[in-house]
C-alpha cells in the first residue's frame, strides 16, 4: 500500500523542519569553528615562537576573568548553561557567549594554559543556535533541539567527526539515555558543521596508525582491553574529582572569581618549572618545537614517558579548576593516549592500538559519553576495531563511577543533577 497524502505531507514538513533548523546552524557553526581553529593555530604558533608569554599566564587569565565578570552575565557556566537551558528553558543562552569564549581560549593557549578547543566550538555552537532560535521566534520546545543542533555542529566540526557530534549531543544531557527523536537534525547539524569547517581549508589532525601486526580479532586482546578499560576510567575519575576539588579549594582561597586564574597560572609555571619541560602545556595535539611528548607522539614507541598521563591530569586540572578558558576533552584525548601507551608497553600489544583505547576512552569516562566515544573511536581509527572500542569505553564509563566534568549532566533514573548528587555525599568520599 501506499502512503497517504496526509502522511507525504506529514513527513514533508518534518523534513522541512529538519532542514530549516539544521542546515543554518550547521553552516554558522561550522563557519565560526573554522575560523577558530584558524586563530587557535596562529596563537599556538606565536606561543611556540616566544615561549617567555608563559609568564603572562596569570595576568592573561585575570584579565579575562574581569571580561566575564564585567560582561559575562552567566556565560561563565558554559557547557552546564547549554544542559540547563535544554533541560528547563529559562533566560537563554546568551549571544555574548561566542566571543567571549573565543577570547578566552585563544588567551588561554597563547600564553600555555594546559587546555582544549572542544569547549570552545560547543559553547560557541549553543551560543549561536540561541541566536538563531530567537530570530526565528521558536516555542521552547524547538529552542531546545536548535541548542542541541548547535552542540552537535560545535562537536563534529571542531573533531572532524560527524557522527559522534550528533551522539554527543543527545548522549551529554541525562546519562545512559538518549533522545532518538532528535536524531535527524543533529545529524543534519553536525554533518552540515563539519563540511562547512572542511570546506574553509580546514584540516583535522590525522591519527590514522599502521595495522600491521596489530590483530584484528582475540579473546586475549579483548580481555587486555577490558583491563585498560579499567585503568582509563580510573584515571579519568581522578581527573574529574581532581579538577572539581581544585576549583573548590581556589575558590575558598580567593573569593573574587576573577583573581582565581592568577593562582592557578602562578602554580602551572611552577610545575613547569619543576619539571623542566613544557610538555604538558598548551593544547598538546602535535609537539612543542624541542618537545617529546604529545598526542601524536604517544601512538607511536617512546612517544610519552611512564607518567606522562599523571602530568597531563595535574596541568590540566589546575588550569581549568582555575577558571580557564578552552574546554578538557583534548587534554583527556593526550591522558588517555599517553596512559594507553604505557598499557600497552606492559602488556606487549601494539602502542598505537591501546593509544587509541585510551583516547576515547578517558573521555568516555569523564563525561559519560561511551557511545560517542565508540563512534569517534570508529570515525578516527577504523571501524573494524568496534568492539574494542565499545568495550574500553563501557568498562572505563564504570570504572569512572558517578563523576562527569559537565555537573548539569542528569541521571535517567532520578533525574537530579550530578551536582545535587554529589552535594549529597559526604566530602570524604571526595579525592
Amino acid at each position: 500500500m501506499f502512503p497517504s497524502r496526509s502522511l507525504i505531507r506529514s513527513g514533508l514538513s518534518k523534513v522541512s523542519g529538519w532542514l530549516t533548523l539544521s542546515v543554518p546552524v550547521g553552516l554558522l557553526v561550522g563557519s565560526v569553528t573554522a575560523c577558530f581553529l584558524w586563530s587557535l593555530d596562529v596563537v599556538i604558533k606565536l606561543y611556540w615562537a616566544h615561549p617567555g608569554l608563559l609568564w603572562l599566564l596569570p595576568m592573561g587569565g585575570v584579565a579575562v576573568g574581569l571580561l566575564y565578570h564585567w560582561v559575562g552575565k552567566g556565560s561563565d557556566k558554559g557547557h552546564n548553561l547549554l544542559i540547563d537551558e535544554i533541560h528547563q528553558p529559562g533566560g537563554g543562552v546568551p549571544a555574548r557567549m561566542t566571543p567571549l569564549v573565543l577570547i578566552g581560549t585563544l588567551v588561554t593557549h597563547l600564553l600555555g594554559g594546559s587546555s582544549g578547543r572542544e569547549g570552545t566550538a560547543v559553547q560557541m555552537g549553543g551560543s549561536l543556535a540561541g541566536l538563531l532560535a530567537r530570530g526565528f521566534r521558536l516555542g521552547r520546545g524547538r529552542q531546545g533541539l536548535m541548542l542541541m543542533c548547535g552542540i552537535a555542529a560545535g562537536f563534529g566540526a571542531v573533531f572532524g567527526t560527524p557522527l559522534a557530534g550528533a551522539i554527543f549531543a543527545m548522549e551529554v544531557l541525562v546519562v545512559g539515555h538518549l533522545q532518538y527523536a532528535a536524531v535527524i537534525p543533529l545529524l543534519l547539524a553536525s554533518a552540515v558543521g563539519d563540511f562547512t569547517c572542511m570546506a574553509w581549508g580546514t584540516r583535522h589532525t590525522d591519527y590514522a596508525f599502521e595495522m600491521e601486526g596489530i590483530r584484528a580479532f582475540n579473546v586475549i586482546l579483548l580481555l587486555k582491553a577490558a583491563i585498560a578499560g579499567l585503568a582509563f576510567g580510573l584515571a579519568a575519575r581522578m581527573y574529574v574529582e581532581l579538577a572539581h576539588r581544585i576549583q573548590h579549594l581556589i575558590g575558598q582561597a580567593i573569593a573574587y572569581a576573577p583573581l582565581r586564574p592568577a593562582l592557578g597560572g602562578l602554580v602551572v609555571i611552577a610545575m613547569a618549572y619543576a619539571l623542566g619541560t613544557r610538555d604538558y602545556l598548551g593544547l598538546g595535539v602535535d609537539p612543542s618545537p624541542g618537545g617529546q611528548v604529545s598526542i601524536v607522539d604517544s601512538f607511536h614507541v617512546g612517544g610519552a614517558t611512564p607518567w606522562s598521563w599523571l602530568w597531563k591530569i595535574l596541568f590540566t586540572a589546575v588550569t581549568a579548576g582555575a577558571g580557564f578558558k578552552g574546554g578538557e576533552v583534548t587534554p583527556l584525548f593526550f591522558i588517555g593516549a599517553t596512559l594507553g601507551h604505557s598499557v600497552a608497553i606492559l602488556f606487549h600489544e601494539p602502542v598505537a592500538l591501546f593509544a587509541a583505547f585510551g583516547f576515547i576512552a578517558v573521555f568516555a569516562g569523564a563525561a559519560n559519553t561511551p557511545l560517542c566515544c565508540t563512534v569517534m573511536g570508529m570515525e578516527l581509527f577504523g571501524a573494524q576495531f568496534a568492539l574494542y572500542f565499545a568495550v574500553v569505553c563501557y568498562v572505563a564509563l564504570y570504572a569512572s563511577g558517578k563523576s562527569s566534568i559537565y555537573l548539569s549532566q542528569r541521571l535517567g533514573r532520578t533525574g537530579c543533577t550530578l551536582r545535587e548528587l554529589r552535594a549529597m555525599k559526604p566530602k570524604s568520599s571526595s579525592l
